[in-house]
C-alpha cells in the first residue's frame, strides 16, 4: 500500500506539516495586525465626524424670519415662510424657471412653511443676502447675490442673474417640531 503524502507511514502528520501550518497562520495574524490599523485610517476623523450633521433649534423663528448657520463649513439659512410667500412661491409658472423646481420638491411634507437651503450662491459660491434682518432680498423677495447680481426668489429659486441652479437644499430632517437636524 503506497503512503499518501505529509503523512508518516502510520498515517499521522509529520512534525514538518505542522510546523508549515502553523507558520501559515502566525503570518496570516501577522498580515492582519497589520491591515486593521491601515484600513483604519482611512475612516473619517472625530472632528470630521462631528461636522457631519448639526442641530438647529427652529423654535424662536417667526414667521418671515430666516437665520444662517454652519453645516460643514458651508452657510445654511433656514427660513419660515408667510402664507403669502408659499402662495407667491406656488403660483410661479414652472416653464419660467431655468431651474424648474416646486416648493414641495424643496421642502418636507407637512412642514412647507420651513425652507432649508445652502446660503453658497450657485454661481460662484457667494454668501447671497436676504437671510438677515434688512438685508437686500432682490427682485423677487428671496435671495439676493451681490457678486454677479444673481436673484432668488422666496422658494430659493434662481430667477434673474448667471447663477444656473437654484440654492442647493441639503438633506436633512425635522428629529422634533422645533429641532431640525442638516446632514
Amino acid at each position: 500500500m503506497a503512503s499518501v503524502p505529509g503523512t508518516s507511514d502510520s498515517g499521522e502528520v509529520r512534525r514538518r506539516d505542522f510546523i508549515y501550518i502553523a507558520t501559515g497562520a502566525f503570518g496570516a495574524v501577522g498580515v492582519g495586525a497589520v491591515a486593521v490599523p491601515f484600513i483604519n485610517q482611512m475612516n473619517p476623523s472625530a472632528d470630521v465626524r462631528a461636522m457631519a450633521t448639526t442641530e438647529v433649534d427652529i423654535s424662536a423663528i417667526e414667521e418671515g424670519m430666516a437665520i444662517k448657520t454652519i453645516w460643514q463649513s458651508k452657510p445654511v439659512f433656514v427660513k419660515r415662510l408667510t402664507a403669502a410667500e408659499i402662495a407667491e412661491a406656488n403660483k410661479v409658472d414652472l416653464a419660467s424657471l431655468r431651474d424648474p423646481e416646486t416648493l414641495a420638491d424643496r421642502t418636507k411634507p407637512g412642514k412647507t412653511e420651513w425652507l432649508v437651503t445652502l446660503g453658497v450662491c450657485t454661481h460662484l459660491g457667494c454668501v447671497p443676502l436676504g437671510a438677515g434682518q434688512g438685508e437686500s432680498k432682490g427682485d423677487f423677495n428671496g435671495y439676493f447675490c451681490p457678486c454677479h447680481g444673481s436673484h432668488y426668489d422666496t422658494a430659493g429659486r434662481i430667477r434673474k442673474g448667471p447663477a444656473p441652479y437654484n440654492l442647493v437644499v441639503p438633506p436633512y430632517e425635522f428629529t422634533s417640531d422645533t429641532i431640525v437636524q442638516i446632514g
